[in-house]
């Protein structure tokens, strides 16, 4: 397997590359891409990021790339797989290359138009070629953009996906409009049942929600009422008092 072009004598001058030579023999792919990875998710869908130490032609040329990428994301429930390569070319220069794999062809569409039209971070993406449909690889101009940076930009085209996947294309939104105007007919309805509301008028506001008896300001903080034999007796003279004259008043 072809990791770089560089020459021992530079080798021992980068430790990315010596650190590539040292981790990567005889590792399966599914090995590799575990080595250094990360996910995000978004309402189901599952994206995974590895960080891969060699070049990304020679990853893309290992046997049976696409099987093992397939068994990947399906034993780990992925519906993506970024693949992020970094190595030092023969100046000694870090190189940077991006890898989108996914089955989906809009989710895979909607990830690569994000990534290459982003200003913030600007990738500096340029196209490779890729002998499978399924995968997009690209040469990534900005070095300085790492896995860290890439991240908030897949989290960005997960919503442009489920945000173009709410309305179909083509259609305009009357089904949402409508919705909208029969929840409001029905607040109608329900306001007109209630005595002295009319149909124009805003439903009262709701009691307030009791606040716990652990929240500061709680007026239950100080404990119940404190009751003194006192008060407690003057309440049962007056109960018993009342009673009193009630049946006074019967007899009469």
């Amino acid at each position: 397997m072809r990791l770089t072009s560089m020459p021992c004598t530079r080798l021992a001058n980068s430790p990315l590359s010596l650190l590539t030579i040292m981790s990567y023999p005889r590792l399966t792919t599914e090995q590799m891409l575990r080595k250094d990875q990360k996910t995000i998710s978004r309402q189901g869908t599952k994206v995974a990021i590895s960080a891969i130490y060699m070049d990304l032609e020679a990853f893309l040329q290992r046997s049976d790339l696409i099987a093992d990428l397939h068994a990947f994301c399906q034993a780990h429930n992925c519906d993506v797989l970024v693949t992020m390569t970094i190595f030092f070319n023969t100046h000694n220069e870090p190189v940077r290359q991006l890898a989108i794999f996914c089955p989906h062809a809009a989710l895979r569409m909607m990830i690569c138009g994000v990534l290459e039209h982003s200003h913030s971070p600007s990738l500096k993406l340029t196209p490779a070629p890729s002998t499978h449909p399924h995968l997009q690889a690209y040469l990534q101009g900005n070095t300085q953009v790492s896995r860290k940076k890439l991240l908030p930009l897949l989290q960005e085209a997960l919503s442009a996906y489920f945000d173009s996947m709410k309305i179909p294309s083509g259609q305009p939104e009357t089904e949402a409009v409508c919705r909208e105007l029969a929840d409001k007919e029905l607040d109608r309805a329900g306001n007109s049942l209630v005595p002295g509301l009319s149909q124009d008028e805003e439903e009262p506001p709701l009691p307030p929600t009791p606040m716990n008896s652990l929240v500061d300001e709680c007026p239950l903080d100080q404990g119940l009422p404190k009751l003194s034999a006192e008060v407690i007796f003057e309440k049962c003279s007056q109960i018993s008092q009342s009673q009193s004259t009630a049946a006074s008043l019967s007899k009469k």
